[in-house]
């Protein structure tokens, strides 16, 4: 997810997308999404379990900014916001 100037990318893991986008667009969610206004679903994965999910969450946050740009950039060029499309 990133903010309306794409300025901060923040990677997260859920079980519920859709819930947990929401939440954080509405503002419900305490943290670094709420005070840097992170609102927008740029990118996801879906795994096939939650350990899978947590493993490739720390492996996209140890990578630079520049390799998490290029991953989002790679399928939503245009940093479009993806959650109406969940």
């Amino acid at each position: 997810m990133t903010n309306k100037h794409n300025t901060v990318i923040y990677t997260g893991v859920t079980a519920d997308l859709q819930k947990r986008v929401y939440e954080h667009k509405e503002g419900l969610v305490e943290g670094f999404t709420k005070k840097y206004n992170v609102k927008k679903l740029v990118y996801y994965e879906v795994a096939e379990t939650i350990e899978t999910a947590i493993a490739r969450e720390k492996q996209i946050k140890a990578g630079s900014r520049k390799k998490k740009i290029d991953l989002i950039k790679s399928i939503n060029p245009a940093f479009k916001d993806l959650y109406p499309e969940l």
